[in-house]
């Protein structure tokens, strides 16, 4: 997760609608655990596996990213989260990726090496930013290399060891206007600036709707959403087969 776009939201990110229709979206794609363990990839400031620790759907949780200053580092914990800039192995069950891998050149490499860190059998919940035809000023300040279908982020995934689960798009009801605004942003030659992320802070009556809007998508139109949306989730599991071809290299 960008600390860009959490600092250009100002506050707690746990309390502003995305991430919390998001974090609400990653419960119902990895159930209710509990997870003993998990490892959140390009974890940001950890907002997500704090959200999924303080449920109860994981007992603890690292925090892997190799941007945390030593300042970030050496600040008082909770006795949950860990943060780290670089890990080698990892026992975890659940590999979070959540807006990471559209930041490097090579995804699949990235996403391979923490496969080869982890256990047969652990599960890996991907999200990326979806269609690049939505591709906008956005995408530029928060340093994007691309957008991605369901049908790319499959390739990809597959690509790098794994076996995909589930695959479906998010924020499908923020698509219709999220699409018109970026369209008509290039039509009008005003999608060309870097200047900051596109979200926002917003009021408490605001964040109220938005959640509860987000609520109905995930009930309903999420589980089988294969068409459209601004994101696109992966679940995937590590297979037992990679665990044998390298142990015969």
């Amino acid at each position: 997760m960008d600390l860009k776009e959490e600092k250009a939201i100002g506050g707690d990110p746990a309390s502003h609608w995305y991430y919390i229709s998001k974090g609400k979206a990653i419960r119902s794609l990895i159930g209710e655990g509990p997870y003993a363990s998990i490892l959140d990839v390009g974890a940001g400031s950890g907002v997500f596996s704090r959200m999924l620790t303080q449920a109860g759907v994981a007992d603890e949780a690292v925090c892997v990213d190799p941007n945390y200053s030593d300042e970030f580092l050496a600040r008082p914990g909770d006795g949950k989260l860990d943060y780290m800039r670089a890990i080698d192995e990892s026992d975890a069950a659940l590999v979070m990726m959540i807006d990471v891998i559209e930041h490097v050149d090579d995804d699949v490499a990235l996403m391979a090496d923490y496969v080869r860190m982890t256990k047969p059998g652990a599960k890996f919940l991907i999200s990326v930013p979806a269609f690049n035809f939505l591709w906008s000023a956005h995408d530029v300040f928060l340093e994007h290399r691309r957008r991605y279908t369901l049908q790319s982020l499959e390739r990809a995934v597959r690509a790098a060891g794994l076996e995909p689960v589930k695959l479906c798009y998010f924020f499908g009801m923020l698509f219709p206007a999220v699409a018109a605004m970026r369209i008509a942003g290039r039509v009008a030659g005003g999608e060309t600036k870097a200047a900051a992320s596109a979200l926002k802070p917003a009021p408490d009556w605001l964040t109220r709707a938005l959640v509860a809007v987000h609520d109905v998508e995930r009930r309903t139109l999420f589980p089988i959403n294969r068409l459209a949306g601004v994101t696109a989730f992966c679940l995937a599991e590590r297979p037992a087969a990679l665990a044998k071809s390298r142990d015969a290299a």
